[in-house]
């Protein structure tokens, strides 16, 4: 394996405005494999076999700084969650044939550096009997997400009614069947499939202050708010008192030059109601808790994940875009190559 072998690439254009499309993304199909020669002890190749498709990535396709991830470049490889497998290394605590987790580049072999910030971890999908793919969203970032936001930031209690956004999301669709699990009442926006008490879709109601009475006459305990905009300013009014909000994400803000206004604030105040806004690494003691408990729900057949899968990196930038047209259904997933 070396350089004078070609693969596929996807870079990003130039910074992003408004909504993404897929010709922000440049599909490069003769750029170079990387090779170990030269890069020192801890280094190590990786071929990626899946990639994951994530709405905080649009957030890096802006020139700003502030953030709690750096921006990409353009011109160079975006990078992202990914499941990979080791082909060559000079690190000892990753070999040939390793299976591993964690951030990798949007490109067929990807060079680790041992001072980079991939945090790869090695996974073991035959042993635990979950499809490799799912460490992508049921055993990754996002279902560590939808765990910890529930259990530790909502602090539910058992007979709570819930409401939960973007429910057919990589996120959300675990956070409505735990919920269920813990004897909670569940309401969706997108009438999926998961078991849930009740569901509506957002987009076909008129009046959403309407609606949310319609289906929570006696108020909200908890919103685990993946969306933000009118959908945030609808629910507080309806909160019940002493309850939480989860910020968890506002995918209809990402791409607007203006985010807009929420103006129903004040029922923090009188309701006293809790907002917080999170990170699923505030929480990285939780990990191992969260990883027997998953694995343990799904082998028993208590919780389902449901995937969107797109075959091939010539597939991710149409991929990436529909995550913003309400497109996929489930957890994106890019398939870059087979076990």
């Amino acid at each position: 394996m070396g350089s004078e072998q070609e693969q596929k690439q996807v870079i990003l254009k130039n910074y992003v405005e408004g909504v993404p499309t897929e010709y922000d993304l440049l599909l490069v199909k003769d750029a170079p494999v990387p090779t170990l020669q030269g890069q020192g002890e801890g280094a190590f190749l990786v071929k990626n076999l899946y990639l994951s498709c994530d709405p905080y990535m649009r957030g890096r396709m802006r020139d700003f700084h502030g953030s709690y991830i750096p921006p990409f470049r353009p011109g160079q490889v975006i990078e992202g969650f990914g499941v990979a497998r080791v082909i060559e290394s000079e690190n000892p605590d990753f070999k040939p044939g390793d299976i591993v987790s964690g951030f990798t580049g949007w490109e067929e072999y990807s060079l680790i550096q041992p001072t980079g910030n991939s945090q790869l971890r090695k996974i073991y999908p035959d042993r635990d009997g979950i499809p490799p793919s799912y460490y992508l969203g049921l055993l990754g970032m996002p279902g560590f997400t939808a765990y910890a936001g529930f259990y530790e930031v909502c602090s539910p209690k058992h007979g709570d009614t819930v409401l939960v956004s973007a429910a057919s999301g990589a996120v959300g669709q675990l956070v409505g069947q735990l919920a269920k699990l813990y004897g909670c009442y569940v309401v969706d926006l997108l009438k999926n499939k998961l078991g849930f008490d009740d569901a509506f879709n957002y987009k076909e109601e008129p009046d959403l202050d309407a609606a949310l009475k319609r289906y929570f006459p006696q108020g909200i305990d908890i919103y685990f708010d993946n969306v933000g905009g009118a959908m945030l300013d609808a629910a507080l009014p309806n909160m019940r008192i002493h309850g939480r909000v989860a910020i968890c994400g506002m995918v209809s803000q990402n791409s607007l030059s203006s985010p807009q206004a929420v103006h129903n604030l004040f029922n923090l105040i009188s309701k006293r109601v809790r907002m917080q806004g999170f990170l699923q690494s505030d929480f990285l003691h939780l990990f191992p808790h969260f990883l027997d408990d998953i694995i343990s729900y799904y082998k028993q057949g208590k919780i389902v994940y449901v995937e969107d899968m797109n075959e091939g990196l010539q597939s991710a930038s149409a991929a990436f875009a529909g995550l913003f047209s309400g497109k996929n259904v489930g957890k994106q997933v890019i398939c870059v190559a087979k076990e």
